[in-house]
């Protein structure tokens, strides 16, 4: 959580741009130069040209366009989050499968549930890369 309070703090001013200066404005001119600051729906009566005279005239709006633009850069955000928090996992451990972490094996000496990849038990501490070899001749015995 702390990781995302600091890159959205730092690329907000970023992605704020990025979606008001750039993104927006070519979306703007496909849709017949329409400004997304100023859609906005008038709660009553009245007519309004703009989202600032209607704000001046001190009419009640819903500014759903400025809504559209927050949730553009919400999405943004979120998207670069999720690919920056990805790859530190990938870092952390590389060759381990996250669902691989969840499965759970039984030790034979102590019988406490331990990872399914571990090779020695961490309560009683017994070698189980032997345990493996010792199976065949102790039946009885079942890794779950």
């Amino acid at each position: 959580m702390g990781i995302g309070m600091v890159l959205g703090a730092a690329f907000s001013s970023i992605v704020d741009s990025l979606v008001t200066d750039v993104l927006l404005p070519p979306i703007g001119l496909l849709l017949s130069q329409m400004n997304f600051s100023n859609l906005y729906i008038v709660l009553g009566s009245g007519r309004y040209d703009t989202l600032a005279e209607a704000q001046s005239a001190g009419a009640a709006t819903i500014n759903y366009g400025l809504f559209l633009t927050s949730l553009v850069r919400f999405l943004i955000i979120f998207f670069a989050l999720f690919l920056v928090i990805r790859q530190m996992n990938r870092w952390k451990k590389p060759d381990q499968h996250p669902g691989m972490a969840m499965q759970k094996k039984e030790c034979a000496y102590c019988r406490m549930s331990i990872p399914a990849q571990a090779i020695r038990c961490a309560h009683c501490g017994s070698d189980l890369a032997k345990e493996e070899t010792d199976d065949r001749r102790r039946p009885w015995i079942h890794v779950k």
